[in-house]
């Protein structure tokens, strides 16, 4: 049998039981057997999961949106040429937004998992410089405690800088704000993403938490958020989320402080 252990890190360890009972007179005295540390496997067979999904579901239908505005077109191109032509743009720029974390899903895969040491505020200063770039008009407030130095993957940077992306994106302003803070918890480094944005919906926040399984019948809006999820497991944290009604979402990261080095 297949469970998950380690209750005291949120069960975040799968295991492979095999056992056989020893029966003395007709009774079950005790039970042996071997216990395989089976994590690693099961993550890879979720990750493949949902990118087999999500070229099966997402990019399908994102194609076929494509070839019916362009048929449509062809069949006459005199009504309502331009407003086709924008969503043809509008999802080939998403599919090529896609591809670019598909890359940066597959050297993921690929990489050993080795948390390093992080300077967690300038990996935040990073993140804020591209999502900067890309919305000039959204603000976004930081107050950052001294001493976030984390143990993560080096990618943390990326998982930043789609969350804010999304809190910008999906926000109902012209103008949105974004509140980031971030401080030291025991043996813990926390980041907190507040938006303005709408709830955000079940689907979406459980895979960010990693409480929702990758089957045919589901799959989310894209891989941004499964990214954002595989980067902190790999880093030995976690994802909590809450929302606040129809003010906000609040996602808050929590990973591993790292360890002071040793005095000279």
């Amino acid at each position: 049998m297949e469970y998950r252990v380690n209750p005291g890190e949120n069960y975040n360890r799968w295991v492979w039981v095999q056992a056989e009972p020893i029966v003395e007179d007709g009774e079950v005295v005790r039970i042996v057997g071997f216990t395989r540390d089976v994590t690693d496997r099961n993550r890879r067979e979720r990750q493949l999961a949902v990118v087999d999904n999500l070229l099966r579901h997402n990019i399908r239908n994102d194609m076929t949106t494509i070839l019916g505005q362009a048929e449509l077109i062809a069949d006459d191109p005199e009504v309502d040429a331009p407003e086709r032509a924008a969503v043809i743009r509008r999802v080939g720029e998403a599919l090529l937004q896609t591809t670019e974390k598909q890359r940066e899903t597959i050297h993921l895969f690929r990489s050993p998992a080795c948390p390093t040491t992080v300077d967690m505020t300038e990996a935040v200063d990073a993140a804020l410089a591209s999502v900067r770039v890309r919305y000039p008009a959204a603000t976004v407030e930081t107050t950052l405690a001294d001493g976030l130095v984390a143990s993560a993957l080096a990618e943390v940077e990326v998982a930043l800088s789609e969350l804010i992306e999304n809190a910008v994106k999906h926000a109902q302003s012209d103008a949105p704000t974004v509140r980031i803070t971030g401080t030291v918890r025991d043996d813990e480094i926390v980041i907190v993403i507040d938006d303005d944005c709408p709830p955000l919906p079940e689907f979406e926040y459980r895979v960010l938490t990693g409480d929702k399984p990758m089957s045919d019948v589901y799959h989310s809006t894209g891989l941004g958020l499964w990214l954002v999820y595989w980067i902190v497991d790999l880093s030995d944290g976690r994802i909590e989320f809450t929302t606040n009604d129809e003010t906000g979402n609040t996602i808050t990261v929590v990973l591993p402080r790292a360890a002071a080095p040793a005095p000279e």
